[in-house]
């Protein structure tokens, strides 16, 4: 059988294509924040991880302008030879500073993040222990580790207990979860997990990519939001939501993070984020710190949606966060609802497996500090009348 086989069999995606309702790779023609312009037509955009809303924020946008013209348009290697920046030094000392942290280390990209911090510290003998709806990434980096890995049901703390007390007592273990689950926009239960592994010996991981700006009195994540920030071993972020950029990051001990500068090789291998990404994340963090009414502004939205969206019959979940999933059912009913809100000028992202079970699927709408209350009439409009047409609630 030809390598290419599967390729060829492979017609799912050409079919929804030919039918007119192939939701992805859509190209954005311009952006203006919580609106962008497809084929000519603007739309409101809730399918965006833009939180506060800075990717348009005159000084994100002046930063990166001016690394640009300051450094050029790449570093050209990796971070651990030609392609550290004084950016990247000053972006990881404001970061461990800002999450309470001894220490930080800049990753081109959250995925990469994941990956390079997971497989280089869960080595042979070793333990990682993995909520099944973790990210995509933290299931990669489980797969390059060498350690055992251990995948508990989702949020089933007693089965993470059972498969805690199953391993040896001076195994090395970690936990790795989301902070902010991003199909379902539920909450890690922090004191929970904390509580098993400081019974069990067990460092803990939290992703905060979606919950890093959004949770917490201050925006630290998921550790200030349950006052936990002194007992959570490592925190990982990324650049693409909150901070309006690209990259990722970890903070944690400066032994650990020293550790994984000379073993983590998805840093090592791999070409760092180029200085205007490192300059806007910089800048967004700044304001992230100085204009906190835009995370009330973020609340207020997403308290808004979502009982807007409930009122209407939707079913959300267990969301409480700017994550709102509307489930759908099927595939075939999810692209036909996405294509009515499309042509309804709103833009969210249809959730397929194996991001999610079959025919669980679901619309992902997702809220930012800069909606309007007019945004969100125009969307919560739009989900009344394709909801009725389609008889999804």
């Amino acid at each position: 059988m030809s390598l290419f086989e599967k390729c060829y069999r492979f017609t799912k995606a050409r079919e929804v294509m030919a039918a007119g309702y192939y939701p992805y790779f859509v190209p954005i023609e311009a952006s203006y924040d919580t609106e962008v312009v497809i084929r000519g037509e603007r739309k409101v955009m809730v399918g965006s991880n833009n939180y506060l809303g800075l990717t348009h924020h005159p000084k994100v946008v002046t930063a990166a302008g001016e690394a640009l013209r300051k450094y050029g348009s790449g570093c050209t290697g990796s971070r651990f030879l030609n392609g550290t920046l004084d950016l990247h030094e000053r972006l990881e000392e404001r970061l461990a500073r800002f999450l309470n942290q001894e220490a930080a280390l800049v990753f081109s990209t959250g995925f990469q993040t994941n990956l390079g911090v997971i497989s280089a510290l869960v080595q042979r003998e070793d333990h990682l222990f993995s909520d099944k709806l973790n990210h995509a990434s933290i299931v990669d980096g489980a797969r390059l580790a060498f350690g055992t890995v251990h995948r508990y049901p989702h949020s089933d703390l007693r089965s993470l207990e059972r498969e805690l007390a199953r391993t040896p007592s001076e195994a090395g273990k970690l936990i790795v979860t989301d902070g902010i689950f991003s199909m379902e926009g539920s909450i890690v239960d922090l004191p929970g997990v904390m509580s098993l592994a400081e019974r069990y010996g067990a460092e803990v991981m939290i992703d905060d990519a979606h919950a890093f700006g959004v949770l917490g009195e201050n925006g630290r994540g998921t550790a200030e939001h349950f006052g936990m920030e002194d007992r959570v071993s490592l925190i990982m972020l990324t650049f693409s939501k909150s901070l309006a950029s690209i990259g990722g990051a970890i903070a944690g001990p400066e032994d650990v993070i020293h550790y994984l500068k000379h073993h983590a090789r998805s840093l090592i291998f791999s070409a760092s984020n180029p200085p205007s990404a490192v300059a806007a994340a910089l800048a967004a963090l700044e304001v992230l710190e100085e204009e906190p009414e835009r995370r009330e502004a973020l609340w207020h939205n997403t308290r808004r949606m979502q009982a807007g969206l409930r009122s209407l019959g939707f079913d959300i979940g267990e969301s409480e966060t700017p994550i709102i999933p509307v489930q759908v059912g099927d595939m075939e009913r999810m692209f036909v609802f996405w294509k009515t809100l499309f042509d309804a000028g709103v833009f969210t992202n249809p959730v397929t497996p194996p991001a999610v079970p079959e025919n669980a699927c679901r619309l992902r709408v997702s809220l930012m500090a800069t909606h309007t209350d007019d945004h969100v009439d125009l969307v919560l409009d739009a989900f009344a009348k394709a909801g009725k047409r389609m008889a999804v609630t």
